[in-house]
């Protein structure tokens, strides 16, 4: 049984990728005992746009180092760098030729960007979910953890390995989602209406995992919230201080009743300051251990071993696909 998952490397890590994602990749290796994880860093996936080429490389070592300062255990995790393993890119082509163009186009994400975009629009934006489709059915994924903005990433990679099984004979797993139990999404500190952002450009919407202790505390006291004074979870009325409930949830493992149960008959600047402490304190403990993984022989023999790991399976996978495809000679 195999779990698999990607970040791109692409800005700085938010609170909300730690919450929405690592801390429950965390959590997941003490659970699933009998489950084999690939975690990699989707570089590849960043070239949809441009990035400055040293920056690129500075980010793909900054996210491997916080992964592992954040709890992901080695020995449990086959942590890499996508563009490291060749058969991301070759399966990637295969599942172009069984994707059809519409299929990508009716992609939300491609629409979003492209319509921002307007020009210049690089075709990979457009077949980048094929791409994300062999980073999963390479390894044979059982479970893929997302939020509930990337259900329809991976209702086409279930189509496509369908598809591709129907026509040359069971090949894929059929990969199934995985919801976090806690803090699914964590929504902007400035505009509670949209997802916190590693590319927002108010720096105040989002907290970073390398903040500056003090600047990540006042963050949290600075966020938009409503000119009521009830702690309540209410969506709908209520987004900012139900999204900062959220983060307290996701921090502590309290659930949202007790949270409320607990701030029944206190104000929002007492719950901002708790909340801001809570905050200060995991982003201590993490910086600690990531200053000392970050230039370390140890990070780079856990990239080294995971790529390892991780070509040994995808060689095989891709080997088999070529086979069913009728591409080689033998």
């Amino acid at each position: 049984m195999r779990l698999v998952s990607g970040i791109q490397p692409s800005g700085k890590l938010t609170l909300g990728n730690y919450l929405g994602a690592v801390k429950q990749f965390v959590e997941l290796q003490k659970e699933l005992n009998d489950y084999e994880f690939f975690i990699f860093i989707a570089d590849l996936h960043s070239l949809t746009v441009y990035n400055d080429p040293k920056e690129l490389r500075k980010n793909i070592k900054e996210l491997a180092a916080l992964y592992i300062a954040c709890g992901l255990n080695p020995e449990k995790v086959n942590l890499f760098v996508q563009s490291e393993v060749k058969e991301h890119s070759q399966l990637s082509f295969i599942m172009e030729t069984v994707a059809y163009v519409p299929e990508l186009e009716r992609m939300t994400q491609y629409k979003d960007k492209a319509r921002k975009q307007k020009t210049g629009i690089r075709s990979a934006l457009l077949t980048y979910p094929a791409l994300m489709a062999a980073d999963i059915l390479l390894y044979d994924a059982n479970i893929v953890p997302i939020g509930d903005d990337q259900k329809q990433h991976l209702e086409l990679t279930k189509t496509l390995a369908e598809r591709f099984n129907s026509v040359y004979g069971d090949t894929f797993v059929i990969p199934k989602a995985y919801f976090p139990k806690a803090a699914k999404r964590v929504m902007s500190l400035q505009d509670p209406t949209k997802k916190m952002s590693k590319s927002d450009e108010n720096e105040k919407a989002s907290i970073y995992l390398l903040d500056d202790i003090n600047r990540a505390k006042n963050k949290i006291k600075s966020a938009v919230t409503d000119s009521d004074t009830l702690i309540k979870y209410d969506v709908i009325n209520k987004p900012g201080i139900s999204n900062l409930l959220e983060i307290y949830s996701g921090l502590t493992n309290k659930s949202i009743g007790e949270l409320e149960k607990q701030y029944e008959n206190s104000t929002y600047k007492i719950f901002k300051e708790d909340l801001a402490e809570i905050v200060a304190g995991e982003l201590t403990i993490i910086q600690e251990k990531y200053k000392k993984l970050y230039n370390s022989k140890e990070l780079s023999e856990i990239l080294n071993n995971g790529a390892l790991k991780a070509q040994s399976v995808a060689a095989r996978k891709i080997s088999k696909v070529y086979h069913r495809l009728g591409v080689l000679r033998k």
